[in-house]
């Protein structure tokens, strides 16, 4: 451990909160303070490294116990798991070119494969090699909400209802990580399928939201814009990709609109993600009047600095990956400023 945060006064209301709970030893099932505290992981594939960055950073400052749940979507929906095992410093296999290239495997192409082989990822790395702690996930007082997206309605759905044990949690880990064409065909869990969760919500803040939490902290993978963001109607900027349309046309031709509409439109979504999160940022309410409970939600994105190594999606060389997960780090260590960081 890092030592504990230290947080200036002043500072956004997330920051404050997480602050003071960890100060006072602040447990799950055993808080004081009313609040519901959410973490929220963004995946993007390998790109999902910087994010896991984060978490690592989290965990290695002592703030995990100082939430009461954690959101994952795809990648960061197997962070999120690593967070809560019982070995979270494995968080750092996201760097191994090793582990990379089991999963990332191009030539599957040729053999008619998934070229993002989730299955091997958790099926047999998490059960055999980098043995992930299922049953420590589970029994984690911090509750765990992998998202997914339901190929029958197109809607992000939180796949906690159906942890029933390690085997469902493994589907789930998968589950939210079957990119169409990419990963392979959807899975199925409790009798539905289930896609990617970045089809219907690449950055599961929404959900948390709409769950109850007054306090979100967001682990984004990607850097901030550039240029100044607003809230996109139309325009080519969310205009779907040539291969987001062939996709559609293709390995969902047989699936309901609904998951086309919500696969088409992830672009304009995420535009519209980063807007409002930018104006939580700022501590200025994107929403029209306070939650069920007179309270307006407090929600604070960390992303990687603008100088951070621009990892893709399918990336499997080490050096880039590193580099990733430790700006991943740095981003979380200057936001919380731990003692000795």
């Amino acid at each position: 451990m890092r030592g504990e945060p230290v947080i200036e006064p002043g500072r956004h209301e997330v920051l404050r909160v997480l602050a003071d709970r960890v100060r006072h030893g602040s447990r799950p099932g055993e808080r004081q303070d009313g609040h519901r505290v959410a973490l929220a992981i963004e995946g993007g594939g390998m790109r999902g490294t910087i994010s896991a960055g984060m978490a690592l950073a989290l965990y290695e400052s002592g703030v995990t116990h100082a939430f009461d749940a954690v959101y994952g979507a795809s990648a960061g929906a197997i962070t999120a798991a690593w967070l809560l095992s019982g070995t979270p410093e494995q968080l750092s296999g996201w760097a191994e070119p090793v582990y990379a290239r089991q999963m990332i495997r191009p030539s599957n192409l040729l053999r008619g494969r998934p070229v993002v082989d989730v299955h091997n990822l958790v099926e047999r790395l998490y059960r055999e090699v980098a043995r992930m702690d299922f049953d420590a996930v589970l029994a984690n007082p911090v509750e765990y909400h992998p998202l997914a997206t339901d190929v029958r309605t197109g809607l992000s759905t939180d796949l906690r209802p159906h942890l029933s044990g390690p085997a469902e949690l493994r589907l789930a880990l998968r589950a939210s990580a079957a990119l169409p064409f990419l990963a392979g065909p959807p899975v199925e869990l409790a009798g539905r399928l289930y896609y990617d969760a970045g089809l219907a919500e690449s950055v599961p803040y929404r959900t948390a939201l709409a769950q109850g939490a007054s306090h979100v902290l967001v682990l984004r993978s990607r850097p901030a814009p550039v240029a100044g963001i607003g809230v996109p109607v139309a325009g080519p900027g969310a205009r779907p990709s040539y291969g987001a349309r062939l996709i559609a046309a293709t390995v969902l031709r047989r699936h309901p609109e609904e998951l086309h509409r919500s696969f088409l439109t992830r672009g304009h979504r995420l535009l519209h993600d980063d807007a409002l999160l930018a104006r939580y940022d700022q501590a200025v309410p994107p929403m029209p009047g306070p939650s069920a409970d007179g309270r307006v939600p407090a929600v604070l994105s960390v992303r990687p600095g603008p100088d951070a190594p621009r990892v893709g999606r399918l990336t499997r060389n080490g050096k880039p990956l590193k580099a990733a997960l430790e700006a991943g780090r740095v981003a979380v260590d200057r936001l919380l400023r731990p003692l000795g960081g």
